[in-house]
């Protein structure tokens, strides 16, 4: 769009500016019983391993001499497999049939390298192939029902991540809605807008993205500022995204894709302690999130996915922790299940691939399935090509 088009469209004058139609937002724009993904990010890659233990397997025990998990303390789900015991909450939403663990997701040629590792995982692209959209982003480019509006997907940090990015519209990322309402309503944020500047792509483009902000920022403040969200979450930044993700999502805001994440799972060197602690956040943070959209009557439409860049390697290292593997869980919590409990069997532990877990489930298998299934999308566009669907929700 070129930049005199869009300050028409806009109607900017005087330093004060109207919001165009298409970027208007309208409250309850989807019917109350829409449906929400939100999807936790584990970075670092996570220990698989020491998160569901394969207690009845000697092999992890004789693998890992120091780190394993005694079997007398493992939250037990079924007679091969239990949680690390500091996720006693997963452990009850697993018992209540609120929880799917689906064993062994990776990728063909998996790369141990965080940042690439986390590339591949946003952009769902093949491992040899550079993709510079998101699979989020993309759903968005899709012409979903309400797409539109950048607030259709959130990212609760400072910075987008590519998962979020599409070719032609973006999900929108935030610390603070408050904050980021105030930002929007200094003097500087309309005078620059008020400005008329050169002709050029750059120039229409910022316009266009300061505009998005405005009416997004407008639309996240009155939509939640009297909704009052008093449940009591553990502390800790997962907890704080959480609970703001169960605000926007009680005021019945219009957003489809909410993304947080919790970081510090690379654990090279002493793992028990660091992981106990990581986990012990997810697993509170995260089923305070489930009893509170079950006291508000949204757990039915929410659907949690909650992956890692990838796993560690099968046996502990010298320094009493993992190196970067493979294959690692993707963990699936909600009311709307069909599937629940284990999806799949635990990984293999003698048949590996040089030292790592083989993966039998591509993370686009699952993808597709959230996609298809719970989002209603067309997952062969976003995703380049077809996908086997999982029978899971």
């Amino acid at each position: 769009m070129k930049r005199r088009s869009f300050i028409k469209r806009t109607a900017l004058t005087s330093a004060a500016f109207l919001i165009p139609e298409f970027l208007r937002p309208l409250q309850r724009y989807f019917p109350s019983d829409y449906r929400n993904l939100v999807v936790i990010q584990l970075s670092g890659g996570n220990d698989g391993l020491n998160t569901v233990i394969p207690f009845e397997n000697d092999l992890y025990y004789n693998l890992r001499k120091t780190i394993s998990v005694p079997k007398e303390q493992v939250l037990k789900l079924d007679d091969y497999s239990g949680l690390h015991p500091s996720m006693k909450g997963l452990q009850e939403l697993y018992r209540e049939g609120l929880l799917c663990i689906i064993n062994s997701v990776g990728y063909p040629n998996p790369d141990r390298s965080h940042f690439r590792s986390m590339d591949i995982w946003h952009s769902a692209s093949d491992a040899s192939k550079y993709v510079n959209t998101g699979w989020i982003g993309r759903f968005l480019d899709s012409d979903c029902d309400g797409c539109a509006f950048p607030y259709t997907a959130l990212e609760l940090d400072q910075t987008l991540s590519l998962a979020l990015k599409g070719e032609n519209r973006k999900g929108l990322a935030l610390n603070n809605m408050r904050q980021l309402y105030n930002q929007t309503r200094e003097p500087f944020f309309k005078e620059t807008l008020a400005v008329a500047g050169a002709e050029s792509e750059n120039v229409a483009y910022l316009y266009k993205t300061m505009a998005e902000t405005y009416s997004s920022a407008e639309y996240i403040f009155e939509t939640t500022k009297t909704f009052n969200n008093d449940f009591e979450y553990p502390k800790g930044n997962l907890s704080a995204q959480l609970q703001k993700i169960a605000t926007c999502i009680g005021s019945g805001m219009s957003t489809k894709v909410y993304y947080a994440s919790l970081g510090g799972f690379d654990t090279h060197v002493g793992q028990i302690n660091r992981q106990e602690n990581l986990l012990r956040q997810f697993s509170e943070s995260s089923t305070a999130f489930v009893r509170n959209l079950q006291k508000m009557n949204k757990l039915e439409n929410t659907l949690v996915m909650v992956f890692s860049e990838f796993g560690r390697r099968v046996q502990q290292n010298a320094s009493n922790g993992t190196d970067h593997g493979t294959a690692n869980q993707v963990f699936l919590m909600g009311a709307g299940l069909r599937k629940k409990g284990f999806y799949n069997e635990a990984p293999s532990l003698s048949d590996l691939d040089e030292g790592d877990l083989k993966f039998k489930i591509d993370f686009r298998n699952v993808y597709a399935s959230v996609l298809n299934n719970w989002l209603k999308a067309d997952s062969k566009i976003i995703l380049g090509k077809q996908f086997d669907l999982l029978d899971i929700i």
